[in-house]
Formats: structure tokens, sequence, C-alpha cells
């Protein structure tokens, strides 16, 4: 007997013959797969060893990437700044449809042979303030500088310093002013780009069925670039005027109180339409279109759900739930306030003053809404509605012809808007907001922040005025900005664009445009007093 040897066991003839019959059935499945890959064409038989080098890169790389899974903190402020930044989007997207309204307006309220003039403008308006705002107007409005001007760079969003969505401490960029929201630059950037193309769409209205084509579209790059940025900059960009203590939340002064400015001076360079005041009388000029009038009016209501409640730019429910009541209850008392005064002082409920009323109610409420409780928001939106109708026939009796109200609806209430923050604002000891203006002179608090309100219309407004009429002088000087007087008996419809919005129907085209009905729209803003024939 062997010692240390161990005795191999025998191998069975069964596993031998297993054994070769997995073998020779291998064998015939690759000869079956070369002659498979051998009746395919050279082009996919190079495709089969690419496939598989892709194959083993990608099992590398999953294998190479393999990193902690994220912690629930993590989770939750991934979760956050998306859902953030969805709300933020939507309600831009929002604001930018009202461009749509501001077209069905603004074209309802201008006579049929100026209604593609009307049209071209408000659709063009936007892609040049995109343009504007894109290459300089963000960059001057929100980067960091002094008191007056952003100086810090960033025009066309090019190689710009910003670490969003990181907010306060923890943000490192340029635009500081933006920090206390948590979304990414591109989505700050096209939230506050549709509010500056709505600036320059305000204008539209006020100079309409008068203007050169080219010379407003060139007025609107001045504005968009140069001054709405600037007064921008001193309320929302961290400048002087928000330093002082000076709040508007959504922009009755930001946006609608300057567009309201330029508007006012563009109308009053460009003189009134021929025929609108005659022997000392205002000369009703109807619009030609109603029912699209007050379509454009309900779209911009819808849209003010975005405007206002969308500059939260964060998911907080209480106070986009809270800014879209105040919102809605003012435009609904501008309207019935509107249409109250309107039947008392004109004789009719004239569906322009309605319409009107209800901008009118949401202008006011802008700079507010998310510092006033719902009562007050009432108050602000009847007193924005009532005002309304008697500025219409203010600018009227200077002379100051507007088409459809712009001055009186964003100007005059949008400078209401901003003193009812020094009058209504609850102060942020109520528990509404932590972080606002103090509490306003009728609610408890004092002088202080109307103060505060009352400098930054005359500043915005000063500031404004001057820019916009250099802009407005110069063009006039250099290319002259007012059409022909055939021309604008033709219509721009024809002078300017060279067709119709209703080819084949009837169009007045006398130089006398006195209207043949007695009443007429008067402030869609075209009609003043009735007309008494």
């Amino acid at each position: 007997m062997t010692v240390g040897k161990k005795k191999s066991k025998p191998v069975r003839r069964e596993s031998l013959n297993l054994s070769a019959a997995n073998f020779f059935t291998k064998v015939n499945r690759l000869k079956k797969l070369q002659r498979a890959i051998a009746r395919l064409t050279p082009s996919w038989q190079a495709c089969i060893p690419l496939a598989a080098i892709i194959v083993l890169v990608w099992g590398y790389a999953a294998v190479a990437q393999t990193a902690p899974a994220p912690t629930t903190e993590e989770q939750l402020a991934s979760l956050k700044v998306g859902m953030d930044t969805m709300w933020v989007m939507v309600a831009a997207m929002l604001v930018f449809f009202m461009n749509a309204g501001f077209c069905m307006l603004e074209t309802g309220f201008c006579r049929q042979k100026n209604a593609v003039n009307v049209l071209s403008k408000n659709l063009i308006v936007f892609a040049l303030s995109t343009i504007a705002y894109w290459a300089i107007g963000f960059a001057l409005m929100f980067s960091d500088g002094n008191g007056f001007i952003g100086t810090s760079g960033g025009f066309f969003l090019w190689n710009v310093a910003d670490n969003s969505p990181a907010t306060g401490e923890a943000y490192q960029g340029i635009f500081d002013s933006l920090n206390w929201t948590g979304v990414p630059l591109n989505a700050k950037f096209f939230f506050q780009l549709v509010f500056a193309g709505t600036a320059a769409t305000i204008v539209s209205g006020a100079v309409a069925e008068r203007i050169k084509f080219l010379e407003f579209l060139i007025f609107s790059l001045l504005l968009v670039g140069i001054a709405y940025p600037i007064t921008g900059h001193w309320i929302w960009g961290g400048g002087w005027l928000a330093k002082a203590g000076f709040w508007d939340f959504a922009g009755s002064t930001v946006i609608h109180s300057v567009g309201g400015w330029a508007a006012l001076m563009g109308a009053a360079f460009l003189g009134p339409r021929i025929g609108k005041y005659r022997d000392g009388d205002t000369v009703a000029m109807p619009g030609h279109n109603m029912s699209i009038a007050t379509l454009g009016c309900l779209i911009l209501w819808l849209g003010w759900f975005g405007f206002n409640p969308g500059s939260t730019m964060a998911v907080d429910p209480n106070a986009i739930a809270h800014i879209a009541l105040t919102t809605n209850t003012a435009g609904a008392f501008g309207g019935a306030a509107a249409t109250i005064t309107a039947w008392l002082y004109l004789g009719k409920p004239d569906l322009s003053m309605i319409i009107n009323g209800i901008l009118a109610g949401l202008v006011g409420v802008t700079a507010s809404c998310a510092w006033i409780n719902l009562p007050n928001s009432a108050i602000i939106g009847t007193i924005a509605g009532i005002l309304v109708v008697f500025a219409v026939t203010f600018f009227d009796n200077l002379k100051i012809d507007d088409p459809v109200g712009a001055t009186s609806v964003h100007l005059v209430c949008g400078i209401w808007g901003t003193l009812a923050v020094g009058l209504f604002a609850d102060g942020p000891t109520t528990g509404l907001y932590t972080a606002g203006p103090a509490a306003g002179l009728l609610v408890g608090g004092g002088f202080g922040q109307l103060w505060a309100q009352l400098v930054g219309i005359i500043s915005v407004g000063g500031m404004t005025v001057l820019l916009t009429t250099i802009f407005w002088m110069a063009l006039k000087a250099l290319l002259g900005i007012r059409v022909s007087a055939l021309e604008e008996a033709e219509g721009l419809d024809i002078g300017e664009h060279g067709m119709e919005a209703y080819t084949g129907f009837v169009k007045e085209t006398s130089l006398d445009n006195r209207s043949e009905s007695g009443y007429g729209v008067y402030g869609g803003g075209s009609g003043g007093r009735p007309n008494k024939m």
C-alpha cells in the first residue's frame, strides 16, 4: 500500500459522451452563426465588432461611474430646484402669452385699415425685445455694479460667472441681486425677458395708427436695451431705490409705469390722429372689432396669473394662492367700478371702459399683491377702475391721443398701484410675509413707506421721460416718426405693409374721420366724451 497518495476517481463514460456532445453542439452553433454572418452585407458585418466594443465600453463606464447614492436631503433639494424651475418657466410662458392679448386688444380698439400694422408691431416687438435684452439689457439691469447701473458684464449671457441655483451666501456669480431665487440662470433670464417685452408692448397701442413702422422698432430696441434696464436696476437690481426701501413686487412701476411714460412721450411727440380733435371737441374713432378686444382682455387677465404669482419665483403654495386671489379680486373690482363710473359719467356702460377697468385693477395691484389682504386688494382695484375712466378724458383734454388708453391704464394706474404699497401693505410683523415693505399708512404704519414709494415714482418717471424724450427727438429729427397725411388716411396697412387684414371689406379712407355713431369707443381710449353731431 502506498502511503501519501490519493486514489483518483474513475471517469465515467457517460460524462465523456455528454462533454463531447456539448462540444459538437457549440461547434455547430458557431458554424451556423458564421454562415449567418457570411450572408450579411459587408456594412453589417463591420457593425458587429463595433457593437461589441460599445457594449464593453458601456459596461466599463457603468462600473467606473458607480457613485454613492444621494442622501434624502440631496434628493429633496434637487426636487425643489426642479419644481421651482418648472413653476418659473410655466409662469413666464403665461406672461409670454400676454403678447397675444395685447395683439387682440390693440387691434380691436383700432380701425380696420390699421389692423395689420398693429398686429405686426405687437408680434415683432417681442422678437426685438428678446434680442436687445439678451444682448445688453439683462446685464445692465441685474449684474453687480453701482447703485445706478450694472457694470459686471454678462452681455449675451456669454461666459458668465454664475453657480445658480445656489442661493444666499452659497451663490457665486455676478448676479447677486437674483441670488434669492433657487433656479438656474437661464430660468431667471427667461422670466425677466418676458417682463421686458411687456414694457415695450405697452408703447405700441398709444402710438398706433400714425407712427412709422421702422422708427417704432428702433425705439423698442432702445427702450428694452437701455431705458428699462437702468431704472429696473435701481429697484430689482439692488440699486439705490431698493436700498432706500422702495418696494414693487411684480412691476407697477418697473414695467407698467415705465411703459406708460414711454407711451405718453411717444403720443405727445407724434401728435393726435387727423380729425381726432376738432373745434375743441373730442371726436370718437371707434375700434373696428370689439369682439377680439374683449378676447384680448381675457387673455391678459389669464396672463396676469403668471405675471404676479410667478414673481415668487419659487413654489410657495401659500404665497402663490394668496397673490392669485388678490390679483383676481382687484381686476374684478376694477372692471365693476369702471362700468359704474362710465355709466354715470358718460351715460352708457361702455365696453371699452369695462375692458380697461379690468386691466386698471390688475395693474393697480401688481406692486402690492403679495403684501396686502383681500379687502384692501378690492379697494385698490376699485380706485384704479374709477381712475382709468377719468384719466381717458383727462388726456383727451390735453390733446394727447391714445387710441387704446395705454397711458390711462399703465401709467396712471401704475402710479396708483405703487402708492398703494405705502398705504395698504400689512407689514412684515403680521405673518403674511417676513421680508418686504413696512406697514402702510392706512393700516397703522407711518409715512415712511409712502414716502419711499413717492420718491421711487418721481425718480423712475423723471429718468424714463428724460431718456425716451431723447430717443423720440433723435428719431424725429433724423428719420421722422410720423407717416404722411395721405398714408394715414389710406391706412397704415397699405402704406407700411402693402396688404390688408380684411381683403374685400369696405373701409373708410377719407381725411374726415368723424364717427357717425353717437357714442363710439371712448377710451378703448379712442373716443372721449359722446360725439354730438
